[in-house]
């Protein structure tokens, strides 16, 4: 086998982007580092994904991880084309691979360009990156050991899930001062009488969570892709919540840091609300925010990289996302598959479901699920839209979350690219909408409160606000996992397994408040799991019971 010998890498195609603006050549003597993915020394058997088995890391890394042999060669067949392995992670099987631009694309068969492209999370509405399109290779002598080289491109990959309320309806300032430790509100500092609020002990109080748990022991990880936080705003949040602050550690991925006060409407808003949603919900459970840039690479990275940390983590909450369609085939399977690791080693990973209904935000007229949310590895936490008594913690009205074009919807739907799970077969997902017989893997598995106009009172960048959107979601249930934990003392990881056990079409599932009333665009709610609001949202108390007898 010669020195230039290439094959196409399966899944790395990339169509072209519409609205493209040239923005010049790229550097080639820049040097850049890229991910490539590797093999497993060995499939993943059904009960380590499944569960109720977990592996610890270090049998992990020795089961399933990059075979060495493997490594040695990756090493050996880049450094003949100048291109230097500055990491390797046998666990989550990544190696970094480091060198100028030019000598990257030409190894990888790349064409790169500079341009600027749409995308709604970067500033004025068009990103400057790194370009490519069609398909790349690997050497030859690589052929079935790389799955995946992701950093080439190094475009916006993902949204932040989160609506931030009209002006029109503040939450008192301060938010959270008039709040009492239990979650009542407490005289003038409550939501003024034109919108409907609530901190999230009191949405923890809606749902039942198990009284006697807080998460202690347990650890949660927080994936972001920009923003930050500062300790005064955690401090003033907390305290005006009568809950000590929590362990909250910044973890840098792939260069990414903590960067607080940029923006309060933006990346620092999705930051802070998933911090004080799960910290306020479970105070016990240490939490570790991991920063990563936000590219298809950075993703895979942060996953991977809470996923296979120590301590392994009882939940991660992901509130970014994008449609199926806009992650190259590669990427979605490198990310998937950091999801099922988690399930083996008994995370559960959390993730929000959209929030622009069943479209996804996309402009092609057709039924679209966001992703990671639809990995069949993770659970997708869809919203609602919730009424009711704090003081009592009685809930009057939930329904599916739908304020129209202008103010998003829960996200929801049928997959285009993964099966239904064996865990969802008897739930009734329906053939994807739009016409056709295909069906897939049911979007999504759970809800909770997410309406910015029933929203959670947070504080961003010293600002009382009130945000919604299934970003709030996806740290919700992380916190609950972690309570559930907690009060099982064991970890849950794959728990869809659980709570789809016994599941039938149209029946309400126990530990679940089924949502029957409303639609998120192409599907409508009704009985039982429905693509707008899963199995419906949680009982606590119930669930607790269903995982304790469980075993």
């Amino acid at each position: 086998m010669t020195d230039d010998s290439y094959v196409p890498l399966p899944g790395s195609e990339r169509s072209p982007l519409p609205g493209l603006e040239p923005a010049g050549p790229v550097d080639g003597a820049a040097r850049i580092e890229v991910t490539l993915i590797t093999r497993r020394r060995a499939a993943l058997p059904a009960e380590l994904i499944l569960g109720p088995a977990t592996l610890t890391q270090e049998q992990f890394a020795q089961q399933h991880g990059t075979d060495p042999a493997d490594l040695v060669l990756i090493r050996e067949v880049l450094a003949r084309r100048g291109i230097e392995m500055t990491e390797a992670d046998a666990g989550s099987r990544r190696v970094k691979a480091a060198g100028t631009i030019t000598t990257l694309a030409e190894t990888f068969g790349a064409t790169l360009s500079m341009v600027r492209s749409p995308h709604p999370v970067a500033a004025g509405g068009l990103a400057e990156h790194r370009y490519r399109e069609g398909s790349l290779r690997i050497p030859a002598e690589l052929n079935g050991i790389v799955l995946a080289v992701l950093g080439l491109d190094d475009r916006p990959q993902a949204r932040p899930q989160f609506r931030i309320a009209p002006a029109a309806r503040p939450a008192a300032s301060p938010a959270v001062a008039g709040v009492t430790a239990g979650g009542a509100a407490a005289g003038p500092a409550a939501a003024p009488a034109a919108a409907t609020s609530y901190t999230p002990p009191q949405v923890a109080g809606f749902y039942q969570f198990p009284p006697g748990t807080d998460g202690t022991g347990r650890t949660l990880a927080i994936l972001e892709f920009g923003g930050g936080f500062a300790s005064s705003d955690l401090d003033s949040y907390f305290s005006g919540l009568g809950i000590p602050t929590p362990s909250v550690t910044a973890a840098s991925v792939d260069g990414s840091v903590n960067q607080p006060g940029q923006d309060p409407n933006g990346a620092d808003g999705e930051v802070l609300l998933d911090i004080e949603v799960a910290g306020s919900v479970a105070p016990g459970a240490a939490q570790i925010v991991y920063f990563a840039p936000n590219t298809d690479q950075g993703f895979v990275d942060a996953v991977t990289s809470a996923v296979h940390a120590s301590p392994t983590p009882t939940a991660v909450s992901i509130s970014w996302g994008e449609s199926e369609d806009s992650w190259t085939a590669q990427a979605r399977t490198a990310l998937d598959q950091a999801i099922e690791d988690a399930a083996a080693l008994g995370v559960t990973v959390c993730v929000a479901a959209g929030d622009n209904g069943s479209s996804d935000g996309v402009s092609d007229g057709a039924s679209h699920t966001d992703f990671p949310a639809s990995s069949p590895h993770a659970l997708a936490c869809g919203g609602t839209s919730l009424q009711g008594d704090p003081a009592t913690g009685a809930i009057t009205s939930e329904t599916v979350w739908n304020d129209g074009s202008s103010g998003g919807a829960t996200g929801g739907g049928v997959s285009d690219v993964f099966p239904v799970p064996s865990w969802q077969a008897t739930a009734g997902v329906p053939v994807r909408a739009g016409g056709g017989s295909a069906t897939g893997r049911g979007v999504p598995d759970v809800v909770g409160n997410a309406d910015p106009d029933t929203g959670y009172q947070v504080l961003v960048d010293g600002q009382s606000i009130v945000v919604g959107g299934t970003s709030a979601v996806a740290p919700l249930w992380s916190a609950l996992v972690c309570r559930l934990a907690q009060a099982t003392n064991k970890s849950l990881g794959l728990i869809q397994t659980l709570l789809y056990a016994g599941v039938v079409a149209g029946a309400t599932t126990p530990g679940f408040r089924d949502i029957t009333s409303g639609n998120n665009g192409a599907y409508a709610a009704g009985p039982g799991w429905d693509a707008c609001t899963g199995l419906g949202s949680p009982i606590g108390t119930t669930l607790l019971t269903r995982l304790s007898q469980a075993g």
